[in-house]
């Protein structure tokens, strides 16, 4: 067992004594005497906040840096644009407009400079360049006390066009749509500018076929839906006369085929979109384009062709119709587009309405009409569009009410009306089998018109003593057709018309009728009812007596 050694507290605490002092002369040393005693800890100061992008300071970058730079650059052009615009009697006609090439010029190089810097508004100045480029050679025919060049002759519109085409080549060299759409609207002003009618036409194509082209390889929207827009209204500036350059207001008769090249433009457009790639992602954007090249082309092509081409509107819009279904079915096999298909479609069937009611005298025209409705339905059904039958419903209720209200007196029509929503729920419940399609509502709406169409087309056609006979008959069809097509749907509507017809001869029968026609109006009716009656009690005791044998045979 080893030795305890020997403790000398005295040594000990001298040593410990020494240490202490020791650090104590430290302490004092660095001048940390009393750093032992507690002190209040100083609340830590925190670094300044630099503000996220979205809050105060990033909003007002915005606003400073792009919001002031557009208007204040937009404010120049404008005030260029003005002080190009006065008259200056005393300078040579053409002296304004060097004035202003030069002016572009700068902008041109000043843009070209700043590109590194201050990229975001050389952008703008460029843009406020092409702006007055495309203003100085406007100044050159209008504007003045004298023009320098006439606007009617081959240079002049030589150099219009040749100043627009420089403003497209600058847009895309620099991949800006902006630009590009800025390119298209003086293009489709410097259309409007000339006012003939063939190269105002032809510029709308080939501006069609710009925005076409441009859409199929990358999507600009602003340039997309500006170029769908543009077309139609600088063609309906000209159509009624071309008032921008102070022509009469009139519908422009000439050229004959105007209508058609425009309606070519529309295609155009159209084409551009359906070749776009990505076909199976439907965009807002594609839908809205084609909402509005469908409204504004076909709006534009039936105000001029109603007012300025009576004798050929009804070869005209049978020829629209066909382009704008037959877009509608390309954009459907294709794309499986939805949006396009619809607003095409229905643009379609407008137009085949307008060449109907055209070519169509009262009241023969609701028949062609109804008529028309069975193969939107058919049409729609095959794209698979509930839009375009809930649509179709609507119109075709329309087309009944109108009739209604304008007849002068039932011809029968009222019986195609209720022929053509019979027809319709069947198509309807066909094609559900078929293409798995839910459209069950709009058939029980085509069933509920067809029950109601039926009883008031007798009651208008049929002498009043016979009506409660008709609708006892009109029952028995619908017994009949439950039997032929085993839909429940036409045994409710015989039990719906049978029940309709005891109220109209309580009310009716026993206060107008003569009494035989009253006695057999009630014979009838009580023995269908009867018979009814006792064929459903038949029915129940054969199912009945079915289900125990059913279960011991099992």
């Amino acid at each position: 067992m080893p030795a305890i050694p020997n403790l000398r507290p005295d040594a000990d605490a001298d040593r410990l004594a020494r240490l202490e002092e020791r650090l104590a002369r430290i302490e004092s040393h660095l001048g940390l005497a009393g750093a032992t005693a507690e002190a209040p800890v100083a609340p830590a100061v925190e670094p300044a906040r630099v503000p996220p992008p979205g809050e105060e300071g990033e909003f007002e970058f915005e606003v400073g840096q792009k919001w002031f730079a557009r208007f204040g650059i937009l404010a120049l052009a404008v005030g260029g644009a003005f002080m190009l615009s006065l008259p200056y009697a005393r300078l040579p006609a053409a002296a304004p407009s060097v004035a202003g090439f030069v002016v572009a010029v700068g902008l041109f190089a000043l843009a070209r400079v700043w590109q590194q810097s201050f990229e975001l508004v050389a952008n703008y100045v460029r843009g406020a360049g092409m702006a007055l480029l495309w203003f100085a050679t406007l100044r050159l025919f209008f504007f003045g006390a004298q023009p320098a060049l006439e606007i009617d002759s081959a240079g002049g519109r030589a150099l219009l066009v040749l100043v627009t085409g420089l403003n497209f080549v600058i847009a895309f060299r620099r991949g800006s749509p902006p630009l590009a759409t800025l390119a298209l609207t003086t293009s489709g002003i410097s259309a409007v500018a000339i006012g003939a009618a063939w190269p105002l036409v032809a510029t709308i194509v080939v501006l069609a076929v710009v925005v076409a082209v441009v859409v199929r390889r990358q999507t600009w929207p602003l340039l997309w839906l500006t170029g769908t827009v543009l077309g139609p209204v600088v063609y309906f500036v000209w159509a009624i006369g071309n008032p921008v350059r102070g022509g009469a207001f009139h519908f422009m008769a000439e050229p004959r085929l105007a209508p058609a090249v425009f309606l070519g433009s529309v295609l155009v457009l159209a084409a551009g979109a359906l070749l776009r790639g990505n076909r199976e992602d439907e965009s807002m954007l594609d839908g809205v384009a084609a909402a509005l090249n469908a409204a504004f082309g076909y709006g534009v092509f039936l105000l001029h062709t109603a007012a300025a081409y009576p004798a050929d509107f009804v070869v005209a819009h049978g020829i629209a119709s066909v382009v704008f279904v037959g877009l509608a079915s390309v954009f459907w096999f294709r794309n499986r587009s939805h949006a396009a298909t619809f607003f095409y479609a229905m643009t379609g069937y407008a137009a085949l309405s307008m060449a109907i009611i055209k070519a169509s005298a009262m009241p023969n025209v609701f028949v062609w009409l109804s008529l028309q409705s069975v193969v939107v339905v058919a049409t729609a059904v095959w794209f698979r569009s509930r839009f375009i039958i809930v649509a179709n419903f609507l119109i075709y209720l329309a087309v009944v009410l109108g009739y209604v209200v304008l007849k002068e007196r039932e011809t029968g029509i009222s019986i195609g009306f209720g022929i053509v929503a019979l027809i319709t729920a069947r198509i309807l419940n066909w094609q559900q089998d078929r293409l798995e399609l839910k459209t069950e509502l709009m058939r029980n709406a085509y069933l509920f018109s067809a029950f109601v169409i039926f009883p008031y087309a007798l009651y208008h056609l049929v002498p009043a003593t016979y009506v409660g006979l008709a609708w006892v008959g009109l029952a028995l069809v619908y017994y009949a057709l439950n039997l032929i097509v085993l839909s429940p749907k036409y045994r409710w509507m015989g039990h719906a018309t049978l029940l309709l017809t005891a109220p109209y001869l309580v009310t009716v029968g026993t206060r107008r009728f003569e009494p035989v026609y009253r006695v057999l109006s009630f014979l009838v009716l009580g023995t269908v009812l009867l018979m009814v009656s006792l064929i459903f009690s038949w029915l129940r005791r054969r199912k009945s007596a079915k289900a125990p044998a059913a279960e011991t045979g099992a």
